[in-house]
């Protein structure tokens, strides 16, 4: 275990930023940063508060793994009281953030209050202060990281921030670090930007220490090796990423398609990993490459780059760059939910999204609800400010999320999600959601074991608390 036993308390209200021994009987009751952190958060909050008041804690949570050899290690969580749902929130993330934290001495912070001002929250080491953010208030989470690195002459920094989606109320904004990993779901960047907190930037130089590490190397040289000689994970997804699902579930019949009105996308090929490898005209491809997390043996992360011929983009240079690219979450919320086989659209949405922190799953999936509520006549062209919203329309995918970043015209809507918006428009059986969190990737009429886990999971329909598509789909 790789516990550093202390915590970051940071008291937004006072501006105060106080170390705190780790309560080391609870790190052993409650095993994994997310069971450590929830029990952490249950124990100091109401669970009646407004998720956007100041009441409301918010915990960075690292795990007795992060930071160490072990492939996979690079997760870190935040847990709150999500304003989506209502309900505990954990979103998890990958990159290279939360080793930064562990390295920086730190096993959780838990923020509390609410500042009066933007500021920011600076760690080097044993260093913690908060720092005024005004001057990047009000902009992206690509141009906040540049910033904080510039800022403190630093390029190693990790930064983990919130867009504008977050500070205009979108209940489902995300949390972004290292530009393109994110906690996605639930809203926790919601919670963060209703802080007046717009990022954390940690340097960490300290090391990580476990208890045996000669048998720490043999375990995790042992647990690699499992995962190499794994079709899935040795060979699928260090090729095609988590991509790699999309025929797969679809063949089955499992894939939730223009808002679960079907169980199969008759265009998924089009969207799938393989044709991000394929050549366009010009002879370049939509995938650059692949990328790891901190220590990770599978690199299933994806970096793309948009045809500059493309309409989202052509006149538009700063999306010219490759950045992250479509996981097969955001692949199918993108395009499958609202039926839209245009990879490129995809592309740039899910650029987006990373750029000002939505969670492209509740987005594709709210604005798949809406589609399907615009074709049945409930929505109209008043609603949506004259823009058409018809099923597959790659056009109404990139205006919408960047309205809803904005929170303008019928994007503030959209950032309801979809059981607030089904429910304003009178439909409410047409939002695909659990306690408010909308389905993922996985329909579970194809997949029966994943809708028990979405019909029990205490954050609502969530693929991460009870993957059963391993041993349904997959085999492992």
């Amino acid at each position: 275990m790789s516990w550093t036993k202390k915590i970051l308390r940071v008291n937004l209200s006072e501006g105060t930023c106080t170390p705190e021994a780790l309560n080391m009987d609870w790190a052993r009751k409650y095993i994994g940063q997310r069971g450590l952190a929830t029990k952490y958060l249950v124990e100091e909050i109401d669970p009646k508060i407004d998720p956007l008041s100041p009441d409301n804690k918010m915990i960075f949570a690292t795990g007795p793994l992060t930071g160490t050899g072990a492939s996979t290690s690079a997760r870190y969580s935040v847990i709150t009281k999500g304003p989506l749902t209502g309900a505990i929130a954990c979103s998890n993330s990958g990159g290279y953030f939360g080793n930064e934290l562990k390295n920086a001495g730190w096993d959780m912070v838990i923020v509390e209050g609410k500042s009066d001002k933007p500021v920011y929250l600076y760690i080097h080491n044993e260093v913690a202060e908060l720092r005024d953010a005004s001057e990047i208030w009000g902009t992206s989470t690509w141009n906040t990281e540049s910033w904080i690195k510039k800022t403190n002459q630093d390029p190693m920094m990790r930064v983990a921030s919130v867009g504008i989606a977050a500070e205009n109320g979108v209940l489902y904004s995300a949390i972004v670090n290292d530009l393109h990993r994110a906690a996605g779901r639930s809203g926790v960047g919601t919670v963060m930007a209703s802080k007046n907190l717009k990022a954390v930037g940690v340097r960490g130089t300290l090391g990580v220490a476990v208890n045996d590490p000669e048998a720490f190397k043999k375990a995790a040289a042992a647990a690699k090796k499992v995962l190499a000689d794994n079709a899935v994970t040795g060979v699928g997804l260090p090729t095609h990423g988590t991509q790699i699902l999309m025929n797969v579930i679809n063949e089955i019949g499992a894939l939730p398609t223009r808002n679960a009105e079907d169980v199969q996308f008759e265009n998924a090929g089009d969207i799938s990993a393989e044709a991000m490898r394929e050549p366009r005209r010009d002879g370049t491809t939509n995938l650059v490459a692949n990328q790891a997390c901190f220590g990770c043996t599978i690199a299933c992360g994806r970096v793309s780059k948009i045809d500059q011929s493309h309409y989202t983009i052509v006149n538009r240079p700063e999306y010219w760059g490759a950045s992250g690219g479509l996981e097969y979450e955001a692949a199918w919320a993108l395009g499958a939910a609202t039926g839209i086989k245009d990879l490129e659209a995809l592309t740039y949405a899910n650029f987006i999204c990373n750029e000002q922190a939505i969670d492209p799953i509740t987005f594709g999936a709210t604005l798949g609800a809406a589609m399907e509520l615009y074709d049945q006549g409930v929505i109209t062209d008043e609603d949506t400010g004259g823009i058409a919203l018809n099923m597959g329309s790659a056009e109404a995918l990139t205006t919408m999320v960047e309205l809803t970043g904005k929170a303008e015209g019928f994007g503030k809507i959209l950032g309801l999600g979809s059981k607030r918006l089904c429910e304003k428009y009178g439909q409410p059986e047409l939002s695909m959601s659990v306690k408010g969190l909308d389905f993922p990737a996985y329909d579970p009429r194809g997949i029966q074991g994943i809708g028990l886990n979405y019909a029990t999971s205490n954050r609502g329909a969530c693929h991460v608390r009870g993957y059963t598509v391993a041993s349904e789909v997959l085999g492992i």
